[in-house]
């Protein structure tokens, strides 16, 4: 009896150590799938942006930035259509009425979207700062401050596609793929709309700018009309280059052309050119009035044009373009 006691005794430290060791087993495996969770959540982000050349390039940004500077209006109404304006630290002077909520003492004025104040972006301590075309040219100096996310429209593709992009690759640094969705919902059939009522038209666009009608093709802005919508744009050779500002032409190359519509972009109201004709004023001529495009109450003059001028690329820019043409073009 006195041998099986000590035996006992010992099977039952063996059990115990066992069993202690089990727990301390379990307790490692609970804290280890604790520290994976802990660290799964990226501290950087990778994506594909432009450089100063306008060429794509990979970026790295921090994940889920902070403070954000703003000097490109359509990636600011991303932004803001993503429920991320509050980390918004300072942003380019705007007109558009949708944005004027962040042109306050609270948020630091970084200058406009053509020409960026280095020592206030320098100030506000982004994380990332995100720019347009017209900032291309400082890509570098800005890039000593912090990442410089550079988004552009892709006119091959089309803009509603771009904007859809954009909008993913802006979520991304915040983990918000899954809200985009959402915001494109409703564009594309609104584009088909639109292309029925354009099937078979032919239409001139173009920009009003210092008294002058500079020709638009489908290469740069208002493309939208003439790749998308499916306007014959026949105010210019597919060849020619006209994304900046279009080509000028005369009012008697118009009355050549006669398209059925005439689609109108005020440069001066959208810039805000004081003592400006309105665009009407220019286009409404003896020449024009010849024409069958004004005959038949076709010439479009869109009406948020400092949307269509500075800012084309956002959701909320995408919506009031449409209505533009909806409101003109779509029957009641």
């Amino acid at each position: 009896m006195r041998k099986i006691i000590p035996l006992i005794l010992s099977l039952a430290l063996v059990l115990a150590l066992a069993a202690c060791g089990s727990n301390d087993t379990t307790s490692e495996a609970t804290t280890g799938t604790t520290a994976a969770e802990d660290t799964s959540t990226p501290t950087e982000v990778t994506i594909t942006s432009l450089n100063g050349n306008g060429d794509p390039t990979d970026l790295t940004v921090p994940y889920d930035p902070q403070r954000i500077a703003i000097l490109d209006m359509a990636s600011l109404d991303i932004l803001d259509a993503l429920g991320l304006g509050d980390r918004v630290v300072g942003t380019a002077s705007t007109s558009l009425d949708y944005l004027q909520s962040y042109i306050n003492d609270e948020v630091e004025n970084l200058g406009t979207i053509k020409e960026a104040d280095l020592e206030a972006v320098m100030a506000c301590e982004p994380d990332v700062i995100f720019i347009g075309g017209r900032l291309a040219s400082s890509y570098d100096s800005l890039s000593e401050i912090a990442p410089v996310v550079y988004l552009a429209a892709d006119t091959e593709t089309g803009v509603v596609a771009s904007v859809e992009k954009n909008a993913r690759t802006i979520a991304s640094l915040f983990g918000l793929e899954d809200q985009v969705d959402q915001l494109m919902e409703g564009f594309d059939s609104r584009i088909q709309a639109l292309a029925g009522a354009a099937e078979g038209h032919t239409a001139i666009v173009g920009l009003v700018t210092s008294g002058s009608f500079n020709v638009l093709g489908n290469d740069g802005r208002c493309s939208i009309i003439g790749r998308e919508v499916g306007y014959e744009n026949i105010g210019v050779d597919a060849e020619i280059d006209t994304s900046t500002h279009g080509n000028e032409a005369s009012f008697e190359f118009i009355v050549e052309k006669d398209p059925e519509y005439i689609f109108v972009l005020d440069r001066d109201a959208a810039i805000q050119t004081e003592g400006a004709q309105l665009a009407q004023e220019v286009m409404e001529n003896d020449l024009v009035k010849g024409t069958q495009a004004y005959q038949n109450g076709n010439i479009v003059y869109l009406a948020h044009p400092a949307v269509w001028y500075t800012a084309e690329e956002g959701i909320t820019a995408l919506d009031l373009m449409l209505q533009d043409l909806e409101s003109e073009l779509l029957e009641e």
